[in-house]
């Protein structure tokens, strides 16, 4: 195809279906426990914080879940996503690797995150609901969220990590302008949120703390929902469309990926560009290539590559089920990172088990490495990536010099999951030499893993 750029799919190809990983795992995932009893969860138990059409599809087996036709007529204004050959960057970095990447970065939110935002708030809007509560870190969830709230007329209250809250007011002012109302987490508004200011006033909050108020919202009003960014098989099966759109574009450009890259923080956006490739190995036949999967996670955060493999809870006020993942413990505060989507102490069940049976590996990098590279992209390719998309972005230039330093042609892509227009203060401090690397603490790390629960 000669110097070309970009690969775009037809409107009419969008993907009609999501794809469902747990059809094809060839050991069953691990089933969520309720929380006080530690046995199985049924339905019934998740009834209080989701609709029935989301419960359903948490616990699917089936390998293709239609795309409600309304929902898809909503994703069609920013999908099908172009894939895109960075040839710019190929040069700088002198490689003989092809390097191509999803740009999830021109959805209204600006990431990945209304893949699922959409969904999510159809779902419930059908069901009668008329308020949804929510989580967020960077905030490119609750602003996906109070997009989509928008448009089924949803009330929709986002907790915000404090870090978070106090480094993007402009994450905030999205929220509030499609019409959400943001507060600070940990908050004076919940008994998990006051109990935590009890003992540190000025907390600097945590995806885990977040949760844990909008769940306690959700649990506590007959009128209320919840929805989450990351983690849950359903919203993993969301995003999966893009995944399923790269195949066929990789298909126009008559090449096939080696390597496989996308961060993770709770595992949304890896999960949406691996596991259809994944699922392409499991299955066998003619698209069986073995490719490395790569998960990329910041080392202040170090859930899937240094974390244990065991039940915990997903908040930290412990409302949640307890389900089996690389944690950290639900206890653990991440240092204050600006790749604030990626501060979250577990990984996704799905990921945490595709890990656990060989078929993805995991790295950590420091936040400086990460932007090193992320104005590498930005000054070839033009696009200010997302703090959190940054890792992708380190990791497939250092697969892209391994095969330079190896005099390999491998392919390579990665997903971009978002822009970092809101992120600016970040970018200025790496320029002006003020952004550091940051460790998390070894004994509250120890303190948080020795609070597991006994299963």
């Amino acid at each position: 195809m000669g110097d070309q750029i970009k690969y775009q799919l037809d409107e009419a190809r969008m993907p009609r279906a999501w794809y469902n990983i747990a059809a094809d795992l060839p050991v069953a995932l691990p089933p969520p426990l309720h929380p006080g009893t530690h046995q199985p969860l049924g339905p019934s138990d998740l009834a209080p914080i989701f609709c029935d059409a989301i419960i359903e599809q948490e616990m699917s087996t089936e390998r293709y879940i239609d795309i409600p036709e309304p929902v898809r007529d909503v994703l069609v204004q920013w999908r099908p996503r172009p894939l895109f050959r960075a040839r710019r960057l190929e040069k700088l970095l002198d490689t003989p690797a092809r390097i191509y990447y999803k740009y999830e970065g021109v959805s209204p939110a600006g990431s990945h995150k209304p893949n699922s935002a959409v969904p999510q708030a159809w779902y419930n809007a059908q069901a009668g609901v008329t308020r949804l509560s929510t989580e967020t870190g960077a905030g490119q969830w609750g602003s996906s969220l109070a997009f989509a709230g928008s448009l089924y007329n949803l009330d929709v209250t986002v907790y915000q990590v404090r870090v978070s809250y106090d480094q993007k007011p402009y994450r905030r002012a999205l929220m509030e302008t499609w019409g959400a109302r943001c507060v600070s987490s940990p908050s004076n508004e919940t008994e998990s949120g006051r109990a935590v200011l009890a003992k540190t006033p000025d907390h600097l909050g945590s995806l885990g703390i977040a949760i844990s108020e909008a769940v306690e919202i959700a649990a506590t009003r007959e009128d209320t929902k919840y929805a989450l960014g990351s983690v849950l098989n359903h919203v993993l099966l969301h995003q999966t469309i893009i995944g399923e759109e790269a195949i066929q574009q990789l298909e126009m450009a008559g090449d096939d990926p080696d390597v496989v890259i996308g961060c993770t923080g709770g595992g949304s956006n890896f999960a949406g560009i691996a596991f259809p490739f994944i699922g392409m190995q499991l299955r066998g036949g003619p698209n069986a290539k073995k490719r490395r999967i790569v998960a990329v996670e910041p080392s202040a955060c170090p859930s899937l590559s240094k974390g244990q493999y065991a039940y915990d809870y997903g908040d930290t006020a412990h409302l949640t089920p307890l389900v089996k993942m690389h944690t950290l413990g639900s206890e653990f505060t991440p240092p204050g990172l600006h790749a604030g989507g990626l501060r979250y102490h577990g990984m996704a069940p799905l990921v945490s088990h595709v890990k656990e049976l060989g078929l993805i590996e995991a790295r950590n990098y420091q936040q400086t490495a990460c932007f090193e590279a992320a104005l590498m992209f930005a000054r070839t390719e033009g696009i200010v990536p997302a703090p959190e998309s940054t890792h992708a972005i380190r990791a497939a230039v250092d697969e892209a010099l391994r095969c330079k330093a190896e005099g390999k042609a491998e392919t390579i892509l990665f997903c971009l999951s978002g822009h970092g227009h809101f992120d600016m203060a970040a970018y200025t401090n790496y320029l002006s030499g003020k952004l550091v690397d940051q460790e998390y603490d070894e004994k509250e790390l120890a303190m948080a893993l020795s609070g597991l629960p006994r299963i």
